[in-house]
């Protein structure tokens, strides 16, 4: 078992574009993925990831960080919220979301599935 791992977003494992807006960055330390991610505006997952992922809502749970830019989120359920700047999210499988604005959201992800955005996956 490393006692210290450490990796940049600068050198990244794997780099994922999202079909025609935006980019994910994943690095994997301890078996564990972290994401951080640039969602340009008018990016929606239901037209930018769902492509991708062939279902019909995101099944990824994500537990992020959001550094700039704002993201609106709708459960399956119906739920919803906003989040922007400075806010920490939880968010379970089922669910759609989409960029609010004309401001690029970017967000750390440390709670993604290692296979988010994944062709082929």
């Amino acid at each position: 078992m490393v006692a210290l791992e450490s990796k940049s977003f600068d050198e990244t494992d794997d780099v994922r574009p999202f079909v025609g807006k935006g980019v994910g960055r994943f690095v994997t330390l301890g078996g564990s993925t972290v994401a951080r991610a640039s969602f340009e505006p008018g990016w929606r997952w239901s037209e930018n990831v769902r492509p991708i992922a062939g279902t019909d809502s995101c099944q990824s749970p994500h537990f992020g960080y959001v550094i700039s830019g704002r993201m609106r989120v709708v459960m399956d359920d119906g739920t919803e919220g906003e989040v922007g700047p400075n806010d920490v999210v939880r968010i379970e499988p089922g669910h759609d979301a989409w960029v609010v604005g004309d401001e690029s959201c970017e967000m750390v992800d440390f709670g993604t599935s290692p296979t988010y955005a994944k062709r082929d996956a």
